[in-house]
């Protein structure tokens, strides 16, 4: 796994959930692994079914140092979703009890954290630690939006998470767009 490659200790995996959808904000989480007492299964959050991801997502709040930050759709629509994700992304390692000497980031571009960065394409699918981060914050977004579908059940965000399913495009055009959609997004922008 790259984090014995990378040799430095304490190392943290940041991902990021929600980046594609129409609605809701984007969540990251930034992990530290106990290298002693990691979950089995952790892989990909997309690989994972939702009850495997619930599992090792409550196993990873017992053994793991976890950060969580979030950027709100105001904030998306103001900075761009890229930009919105890194501002999650730092607030993650933020959040971090423990700060970490070295952080693994899935993707290409690096947040501005006090800590040296190596961004990983696919990093969710090569490191632990990435994939550790990538289950937190999937698991955390999709709670968000269930508890926001109950103000909006409507656009079936419990379901979709806010992503531009059929159902929630119907509703989009039916019902037009509510405070958490993000008005910057083409769909969104076309019922405004």
């Amino acid at each position: 796994m790259l984090e014995e490659a990378a040799g430095v200790t304490p190392l943290c995996g940041i991902d990021e959930a929600g980046r594609g959808p129409l609605a809701g904000p984007v969540v990251a989480s930034a992990v530290i692994l106990d290298r002693g007492n990691i979950p089995n299964g952790i892989n990909d959050s997309k690989k994972l079914t939702e009850a495997k991801r619930e599992a090792i997502y409550e196993q990873l709040l017992e053994c793991a140092e976890v950060g969580v930050g979030v950027a709100t759709v105001d904030e998306i629509d103001e900075i761009n979703i890229l930009q919105a994700s890194l501002l999650a992304m730092s607030r993650a390692y933020d959040a971090l009890p423990t700060g970490a000497r070295f952080a693994l980031i899935d993707g290409i571009h690096a947040p501005m954290i006090s800590c040296p960065t190596q961004t990983i394409k696919k990093g969710d699918a090569r490191s632990l630690s990435i994939a550790a981060a990538s289950i937190i914050a999937k698991v955390t977004r999709d709670r968000l939006m269930s508890a926001l579908a109950a103000d909006h059940p409507e656009y079936d965000w419990a379901r979709n998470k806010g992503y531009g399913s059929p159902k929630h495009l119907i509703a989009l055009r039916t019902h037009g767009a509510v405070g958490q959609h993000r008005k910057t997004f083409a769909p969104v922008k076309a019922v405004l």
